[in-house]
């Protein structure tokens, strides 16, 4: 490389004019090294900034799990989890941990997991949803039970238990008007 590319060069990197950069090479023997230096102690380029690395862990001032920081940080992006496969993860770890029961009269006839429901009903729902619904015309109640707080299927469950209740009560009310 000749002298004048080294001027360039240390013109671009040291950001000064192109008089300044010679000089610091004549200085410096045509070294740049030597001259970005001199150029640092001048005040004329920005220092670059220190920073020390190391992988031993007695010199970190506090351990933080990584697990914990990405945590923190989706916590601070206000992320929700509703990813795919978090949502998945989810929908799995419900069905798991929980059961649908089945009562009538208040006594538990029937307790099913959750995960064991979704797979009968996915594989037989012509038969499975008109029985859970001609059930409820029987007295039977549905609700679920377990780990997750499942109120919302609970009131649900509740709500179409009280619609066959009425439907029941009108049906009667009807016969017993054309029995008159």
């Amino acid at each position: 490389m000749d002298n004048l590319e080294k001027v360039e060069k240390l013109r671009e990197r040291a950001n000064v004019s192109y008089e300044e950069a010679r000089q610091a090479l004549e200085e410096n023997n045509w070294d740049m090294l030597d001259s970005m230096v001199s150029l640092e102690k001048q005040g004329k380029v920005n220092a670059p900034k220190q920073s020390q690395y190391s992988t031993s862990y007695e010199q970190q001032e506090e351990y933080v799990s990584v697990k914990e920081t990405v945590y923190d940080d989706k916590k601070k992006k206000g992320y929700n989890g509703s990813t795919l496969g978090d949502l998945v993860k989810k929908f799995f770890r419900i069905c798991r941990d929980n059961s649908f029961c089945i009562n009538r009269h208040d006594d538990l006839v029937f307790k099913l997991p959750v995960i064991l429901l979704v797979i009968i009903v996915l594989w037989a729902w012509k038969v499975v949803l008109p029985l859970l619904v001609v059930g409820l015309f029987f007295n039977f109640r549905y609700s679920f039970e377990g780990k997750d707080n499942l109120k919302e299927a609970n009131d649900i469950m509740k709500t179409a238990g009280e619609a066959a209740e009425r439907v029941k009560k009108e049906f009667e009310k009807k016969k017993e008007n054309e029995n008159e």
